[in-house]
């Protein structure tokens, strides 16, 4: 477990949201001397979501709080990756040893269940500083950078927490946003749904990252640790259109795909598909108001075409705790944290929408064959260097943090 005696005589924080962001910012300004809790409107604390890809940004996150290990032991590398028709037909490979993989991007890249994840950062957390079954109430104060309160109510009390910086980590349809951000623009539609989930453990697992495009459609699968695979599907569709059997439309879009489409299908249990639509947040003018802060997907919600969903949320709770791990005025620390990631996040949500729009969600056959081509002409290492690019931010020199990894290390 992640201790630090300075938060004794630390500042106090509320992180709203229990998910990977959030319980990452908590580690991370526990470990820069804050009092930290964090709210959580599920019942329990833990992840429901299926499997996560984490390139060198996202690992580098996690190495700065001292769990880079950890989830590397609970991950899988990833060693081969490319991009097929949905008839099977190869329009990008790069396999081997991983070496490529690494040499472009900076470390191993990994894929791991969310739940491994969250769980890891969990476990670093005091179970004291994890509220679950909360409903909140409202904020008051902070908007000056002076201290705020939260109010929520949780097993049928009334509660309220002071604290000097309040955190929004709740997700695309965040309550946070809501109260500070009251007129920001709403979440938007992508035009796409997904369906995800990992299936039981099989001699059918795949070995290899691949995602393989349709007319408006796409399937992607990554090896798992333990005979697993995770998987998810994409298509254009309606906002709000369910299915009485999930599983079942899936068969029906996607059954005769090339292996390992149906195999993976055929091992997955149908209570185990989780769907849903995809939004995406246009652009907010800032991420902070006085003492209470925007990060993830409360602050720029991003389609998931560049895998880049959680490794945002990381970055921004790293360079959350590297922004106020010294600072006497929390507002202009914040102030600092809003100008560092606004411009870069709110450019790959651009980029992530362009992907969407020339993969996925193509699907006239002219222009399909046309996208198809000009994959199959781009030479495998130019195309690496694309994803690679997304993976090149390192968190920022915090002596803090670094000082306070050094301290873990030392005590065993």
């Amino acid at each position: 477990m992640v201790s630090n005696s300075a938060e004794i005589a630390g500042r106090s924080a509320v992180v709203v949201g229990g998910g990977i962001g959030g319980l990452t910012a908590a580690v991370a300004l526990r470990q820069v001397g804050w009092r930290v809790t964090v709210l959580e409107r599920a019942a329990r604390f833990g992840e429901i979501g299926a499997g996560i890809t984490l390139l060198s940004n996202g690992l580098r996150c996690l190495d700065a709080i001292g769990l880079g290990d950890a989830v590397r032991g609970s991950g899988m590398p990833v060693l081969a990756i490319g991009m097929r028709t949905d008839k099977g037909r190869w329009l990008s490979r790069i396999d081997g040893d991983g070496t490529d993989l690494e040499a472009r991007m900076g470390t191993t890249t990994l894929v791991l269940h969310r739940a491994e994840l969250h769980k890891i950062l969990r476990d670093a957390l005091p179970a004291a500083a994890l509220i679950a079954g909360v409903v909140t109430k409202g904020i008051h104060g902070g908007t000056d950078g002076g201290p705020a309160e939260v109010h929520f109510r949780n097993r049928d009390r009334d509660s309220l927490l002071r604290a000097e910086l309040v955190v929004g980590a709740d997700g695309v349809h965040s309550w946070v946003r809501a109260q500070r951000w009251p007129d920001a623009p709403a979440p938007v539609y992508s035009g796409s749904t997904t369906w995800r989930a990992v299936t039981t453990p099989s001699s059918a697992a795949v070995t290899e990252m691949s995602l393989s495009w349709g007319r408006g459609t796409e399937f992607g699968v990554m090896p798992l640790v333990d005979g697993r695979t995770y998987w998810y599907a994409a298509a254009n569709a309606v906002e709000g259109q369910r299915n009485r059997d999930e599983l079942e439309e899936l068969r029906r879009q996607f059954g005769d795909w090339h292996e390992p489409v149906p195999a993976v299908l055929a091992h997955t249990q149908p209570q185990a598909v989780l769907r849903h639509d995809i939004y995406r947040l246009p652009k907010l003018d800032s991420y902070h108001q006085g003492s209470v802060v925007l990060l993830g997907d409360a602050a720029h919600a991003m389609t998931p075409n560049l895998g880049q969903g959680g490794g945002q949320a990381l970055e921004d709770a790293i360079a959350l705790a590297a922004a106020v791990s010294r600072a006497s005025n929390v507002a202009a620390a914040l102030s600092k944290y809003d100008h560092e990631r606004r411009a870069r996040t709110q450019a790959m949500s651009l980029a992530a929408t362009r992907q969407l729009r020339f993969g996925q969600q193509l699907h006239n056959p002219i222009g399909v064959a046309i996208r198809n081509t000009a994959v199959a002409l781009t030479p495998d290492r130019v195309a690496l260097l694309a994803i690679a690019r997304y993976g090149k931010w390192y968190p920022p020199a915090s002596r803090v943090l670094q000082d306070a990894l050094a301290a873990r290390a030392s005590s065993g």
